[in-house]
């Protein structure tokens, strides 16, 4: 009998199992072994038996390999990263709104928080490529694209022309390079393993990463506080240089470090270790918070009728909404598990109970927070921040309905696999509308900088202050105006102002005679007769 024809007819006989394991280490068979092994575990993934023997046996695999941290690459590239980012976070690099006038731009962020992402990352995929003897070309490839787009940023970001839009435009990217930079190493390892089930342990890894290096960070932080205490109480103060060294560079060293120790570049996504040390507490942790979080979003829907027109009202509150959304669906990758080895029939139901619970709570409070984000966006403007969190959104209401949808579909046995697909696709859209973000909002947000010019400089400081639509009005003239690609467009009357959703808190005054000199364009509506001056 072959070993596939064994390993099928003993799938619930461990101990029998075993004994034709040990058979085969012994005869020089474990290759067909594990060969078998595999192709009992891919036709039926959720088997506890083959679930357990596949990643005991992929685990040994490694093992086997000797892989160990390569320190030869990390320490290097950690303190060259580190030392360039600390090199970059001088003030000299801090990046400016730009204003109407030579000599009127002011300092908004250090430019080390757009760049900081996508050389981390560089760095990153020069280890991974170098330990894992992968393609350098994909990797340099990757690596020009990430530095590409923190240039584009920061070449085009002018483009949006007023100072709102520009900083709004800014604090994004802050959020959405890092976000790129990540999805381009995530693309990179990946390579060649483009299943949901490679994209869901690297979601899982980076997770873990992400922690570890927090709590690197923190550990860093306190002994930075230590020290500079312990100076500060001999009338010793550091220097901004030696502050600047200590916060970006350890940025820097961590990054790389912290993928190095939690990451072995020698083998696929799906063939890391997750059984084990960070990676089991990780697992427990999201675990045990999934109940709890199940608990916290039904109280909150029971909440809502009380105060339901509070993220309508309140922009402060509609951030915390879309947070929590964010974390919740962060807490749902953490707390699938990476197989069903270790899990008793009845646990993993009642965790795919509670996952499944969690996303269909989160759904009602998703559509939820995006009606109020529309509703804001009805009365009052589309904004960079608003296009971008609508986006997002919707993202995250697809990749939860496509997740209760595939639950609903699958029996019991395959609810894992199901949930890997959700994921992955939900991965590809948020890679996805990243890249829309910065590359396409300096354009659909952006001005006419000629017709800017062309106006006169009482209105050119209201535009450059304000978003669209930009009304003005004078004091002596009952007339409103709605400021247009450099013309001046009557709006005929309050009927017509109200029906186009303005508030009279956006109507500016200026001069009349500075009204008069805009160029007439048409008026609102367009068969609303001569258009009066001011």
């Amino acid at each position: 009998m072959s070993y596939n024809e064994t390993v099928h007819a003993l799938a619930a006989d461990a101990a029998q199992l075993e004994e034709v394991y040990q058979t085969a280490v012994q005869a020089g068979q474990a290759d067909a072994f594990q060969e078998a092994i595999e192709a009992s575990y891919t036709t039926a993934p959720d088997n506890l038996l083959y679930a357990a023997w596949f990643y005991r046996l992929k685990q040994a695999a490694v093992q086997a390999k000797g892989y160990v941290v390569a320190w030869a690459w990390v320490i290097p590239l950690a303190v060259i990263n580190g030392l360039l980012l600390w090199a970059l976070s001088d003030e000299r690099y801090t990046v400016t709104i730009q204003g109407l006038r030579s000599g009127s731009d002011r300092n908004f962020l250090p430019g080390i928080v757009l760049l900081a992402g996508p050389l981390c990352a560089v760095f990153v995929l020069i280890y991974l490529t170098a330990v894992g003897r992968k393609s350098w070309r994909l990797s340099a490839l990757i690596g020009v694209i990430l530095i590409a787009a923190g240039a584009y940023v920061l070449l085009i970001y002018p483009q949006l022309g007023i100072r709102p839009f520009q900083e709004q435009y800014l604090n994004l990217m802050a959020i959405h390079l890092p976000l790129l930079a990540w999805a381009g190493v995530g693309a990179f390892l990946i390579a060649g393993h483009p299943d949901p089930v490679n994209r869901f342990t690297f979601l899982i890894k980076s997770l873990e990463t992400f922690i570890f290096g927090g709590l690197f960070l923190l550990a860093g932080v306190v002994f930075t506080g230590i020290t500079a205490g312990l100076f500060a109480a001999l009338n010793v103060e550091f220097p901004d240089t030696v502050i600047r060294l200590f916060v970006a560079g350890g940025v820097g060293l961590v990054a790389v470090v912290a993928v190095a120790v939690m990451y072995n570049p020698t083998v696929p996504p799906a063939e890391q270790a997750f059984n084990e040390g960070l990676s089991k507490l990780i697992a427990l942790l999201m675990r045990l918070m999934l109940p709890l979080t199940l608990l916290v979003l039904l109280v909150y829907l029971l909440f809502i009728p009380f105060n339901f027109r509070a993220p309508f009202d309140n922009r402060d509150v509609l951030i915390v909404y879309n947070v929590m959304l964010f974390a919740v669906v962060a807490l749902l990758v953490g707390a699938t598990p990476v197989n069903l080895a270790g899990l008793s029939p009845r646990l993993a139901h009642w965790l795919r109970l509670g996952i499944t619970a969690v996303a269909a709570l989160a759904l009602l409070v998703s559509l939820y927070a995006l009606t109020a984000i529309l509703y804001r966006t009805a009365i009052d403007r589309l904004t960079p921040n608003r296009l971008t969190f609508i986006g997002w959104n919707l993202i995250n209401i697809g990749l939860l309905v496509l997740l209760l949808f595939f639950q609903m579909r699958v029996k019991e046995g395959g609810w894992l696999t199901a949930l890997y697909r959700a994921y992955s696709l939900g991965a590809v859209a948020y890679a996805a509308w990243t890249v829309v973000v910065i590359l396409a909002l300096p354009w659909l947000f952006g001005v006419d900088h000629e017709a800017l010019n062309s106006l006169p400089s009482s209105v050119q400081e209201i535009v450059y202050d304000k978003p669209a639509p930009v009304l003005l009005k004078c004091g002596a003239s009952p007339h409103i105006y709605l400021i247009e690609g450099g013309e001046k467009r009557w709006i005929d009357t309050i009927e017509t102002f109200d029906e186009r959703g303005y508030v009279w808190r956006d109507v500016s005054f200026v001069p009349c005679s500075d009204l008069r000199s805009i160029p007439d364009g048409v008026p609102i509506p367009a068969d609303a007769g001569p258009i009066p001056q001011p």
